[in-house]
């Protein structure tokens, strides 16, 4: 299921503490622990999608984990977007679903919980890595996943290089802080 790179493998410095305050107005620890804290108190709402986290998974040959630690990233599995008028939409209307997909740039699909809508999300990251592994072809598999996750949150021509990948991304730690929840989820059933 690896096939872009082992997701324990990844390095990662976990959330910044304004991500950790911002997501959830309190003060927790920042780092691995943060992101590890925030991906636990996801788990059961993100457990009501595991079984089409892992169809998606199989099918865009993705580890699951991964989807998860963006779902979790980016909409507290769903908790932050589920009472929007309408549903699902956060980023002030522009973007949609459990993994935000972005309107500006590409046309939503499906349900913001649906199968449909988290497989369009993650057909969008495998293409930010098939972007990186080009742009990028002397990072191992592992910087290269870390690097399009940091492409799905801000685009693949803002990531210029594996020391900076997250300086443009939201809160400048998104694939620090997403591949510390996937390391969490990997660890606990996805």
């Amino acid at each position: 299921m690896d096939t872009f790179g082992d997701i324990l493998k990844v390095e990662t410095t976990g959330a910044s503490e304004e991500t950790a305050v911002a997501y959830y107005d309190r003060n927790l620890h920042k780092g691995v622990t943060a992101s590890e804290i925030m991906a636990k108190e996801d788990l059961d709402s993100m457990k009501k999608y595991k079984t089409i986290i892992k169809n998606v998974a199989e099918r865009r040959h993705v580890n699951p984990a991964l989807i998860a630690g963006i779902i979790s990233r980016e909409t507290e599995a769903g908790f932050s977007i589920k009472n929007t008028k309408p549903p699902g939409w956060g980023d002030k209307g522009n973007a949609f679903g459990l993994m935000q997909v972005d309107k500006r740039y590409h046309e939503p699909r499906g349900a913001w919980n649906s199968e449909e809508h988290i497989d369009q999300a993650t057909e969008i990251l495998v293409n930010f890595i098939q972007l990186i592994q080009k742009k990028f072809p002397s990072w191992s598999t592992e910087q290269q996943l870390k690097g399009a996750i940091a492409a799905y949150n801000t685009g693949d021509s803002r990531v210029e290089s594996y020391e900076s990948v997250d300086s443009r991304t939201t809160g400048k730690d998104y694939s620090n802080d997403v591949v510390a929840r996937a390391q969490w989820y990997k660890k606990n059933g996805f």
